[in-house]
């Protein structure tokens, strides 16, 4: 069943209600962020919130900080347009928590203090490391914040019942989208050089609840129309999504098979599996879940926060097979990408659609469409800020105090850095949102774990198992992982010569396949073990000194 937008027959209705909604959340966490800034008196406030949060806590923070709009629109949308094939989204964000927790959680609490680069720069020189610890930080969270201003921006046209060919206030839904965009950009700079780390916690902390809570409901509510029966939902859903039972099955997306062309057949495999790679390994080298480890006061509670986090993303993704089915089910693939070519509305709009049918006529459908959206805007605000966080904190700690002051920095010093990075970092990823708008955020969201997987994990993991790995190691696997991914990404479809890039009118790519993962992964640790072994430098104490911090504690800060 297709739905007509509420935003279009009951227009003012909606757009109030939803304004209404946003600015009474927005005030929310804006009175959360000054209250916290009034706590926030040292570095270790600003950088860690004082070390001060529990597990249950900073579990339901790293969800917060984890299921961002890729998961909420972006899953959902895939689903809903390409069926079995946008569960992998699901299965991959999830599976790539258990490699968090076996391999860098509790390590990485033990031998740091408020950025990724402590733990590499412990037994290196600090100049090299930490300068290249910065740029592989600041780089993966631009990827990242671009799916969450797209997100927004989509999410707001919607809201305002801005198509193409309709205007709000004098705009066109481009020029909305950007104002969108912009908005959040000037939010989330707000969230982080107010409230720092201890605001952009709590934020997170309220975002879950509210994420969790609005994804049950509407899971439930789903359920409920279709009286509990998975097969008819599914059955709705290949009907209506135009593909029929193909629509169940793999292949509608990723590992297409060509008939008569098996070089295309190939890549398309490849790409399923690049995909999947960097899926379950990104997420051990993001820096902004890596810094949520260090707000603990120990190891055993990173270790509970961690397992509380699973529990609660792990019911996430198992809800989102429901908002995505229902959506193809209740909405239909062709409104869908009437609104958002690239689906991210989807979750959205089966709100609507539900409102209409359990609260009644085209006002239940925009209370209900306006409180998720309100949910989703949340959502967004709260990754966005740990984000900015992540890359500002690595910038004045990593580069201006410990690379530029050589470590003379003083605490209010590099506090007001981090400030100003906020501000730069927020505003190169307005610029970059705004020609990223075609593209689906979970998609986007994979890039940015491609990234952080080739360039990061290689070397967090080498300094924490390899005995021999030195300061040349540390920045070939850096820098040698971030490069060719991000080189790859440049010459591929994504970014131009095909009708979904970012530049679709221009065609300069030739790496066949949308995700590096499968090339520069593995190209990251190859760096990573060249660089060591062409460099004599070697220290075993400093090793063994830090393998007793990352296993027992003793010494973290």
């Amino acid at each position: 069943m297709n739905t007509v937008l509420a935003a279009e027959a009951g227009g003012s209705t909606a757009r109030n209600l939803t304004i209404t909604l946003f600015l009474v959340f927005v005030a929310i966490t804006l009175a959360i962020t000054v209250w916290a800034s009034r706590q926030t008196k040292t570095a270790t406030d600003f950088y860690a919130g004082g070390r001060s949060f529990s597990g249950f806590q900073n579990g339901m923070a790293i969800g917060g900080d984890y299921m961002s709009a890729a998961s909420f629109l972006g899953i959902a949308g895939i689903i809903a347009l390409y069926g079995y094939d946008g569960f992998l989204y699901s299965i991959g964000f999830l599976v790539a928590w258990l490699v968090a927790l076996l391999l860098v959680a509790e390590l990485l609490r033990n031998s740091g203090r408020y950025t990724m680069a402590d733990v590499l720069a412990f037994r290196m020189r600090q100049r090299p490391v930490r300068t290249a610890a910065a740029v592989s930080t600041i780089t993966v969270s631009i990827f990242y914040l671009l799916a969450q201003m797209v997100g927004a921006g989509a999410l707001v046209a919607l809201l305002l019942g801005i198509k193409p060919g309709t205007t709000f206030l004098g705009m066109d839904a481009d020029t909305a989208k950007i104002a969108t965009i912009i908005m959040v950009g000037a939010l989330m700079i707000i969230y982080v050089t107010v409230g720092g780390m201890k605001g952009t916690t709590y934020v997170q902390i309220v975002k879950a609840f509210l994420l969790m809570g609005g994804a049950i409901v509407m899971t439930l509510l789903v359920l409920a129309h279709y009286k509990f029966n998975l097969s008819t939902l599914l059955g709705d859903a290949a009907a209506a999504s135009g593909k029929g039972e193909n629509f169940l099955r793999p292949g509608q997306r990723y590992g297409v098979e060509v008939a008569g062309n098996a070089t295309q057949t190939f890549y398309n495999k490849m790409d399923l599996l690049s995909l999947g790679i960097a899926l379950v390994l990104g997420t051990a080298g993001l820096p902004h879940i890596l810094i949520r480890f260090y707000t603990v006061p120990t190891a055993k509670t990173a270790r509970k926060s961690v397992l509380w986090a699973i529990g609660i993303i792990g019911t996430f993704y198992l809800l989102t097979l429901a908002l995505g089915f229902g959506a193809a089910a209740m909405v239909g693939g062709t409104a869908i990408t009437a609104q958002d070519k690239a689906g991210n509305t989807a979750a959205p709009q089966l709100a609507e659609a539900l409102g209409i049918k359990f609260l009644g006529g085209d006002l239940g459908g925009a209370t209900l469409l306006a409180i998720i959206a309100a949910v989703a805007f949340a959502t967004i605000l709260a990754v966005v800020a740990g984000l900015t966080l992540a890359s500002s904190s690595s910038l004045a700690h990593d580069f201006y105090a410990n690379v530029v002051k050589d470590g003379q920095a003083s605490e209010r010093q590099e506090v007001n850095v981090a400030r100003i990075s906020a501000l730069v970092i927020g505003a190169i990823s307005i610029v970059l949102s705004i020609f990223a708008q075609s593209l689906n955020v979970a998609f986007l969201v994979a890039l940015a774990f491609a990234v952080a997987a080739s360039g990061n994990l290689p070397a967090i993991l080498y300094s924490l198992f390899w005995k021999r790995f030195n300061t040349s190691g540390a920045v070939w696997a850096i820098y040698g992982g971030l490069i060719s991914a991000v080189f790859l990404v440049f010459f591929s479809p994504v970014v131009s010569g095909a009708p979904t890039s970012m530049f679709p009118e221009q065609n300069w790519q030739w790496f066949p396949l949308s995700n590096p993962g499968i090339i520069s992964i593995p190209f990251g640790f190859l760096c990573g073990w060249i660089g060591t072994v062409i460099s004599k430098e070697h220290d075993e104490e400093k090793y063994a000194e830090l393998e007793v911090r990352a296993l027992t504690g003793a010494g973290a800060h």
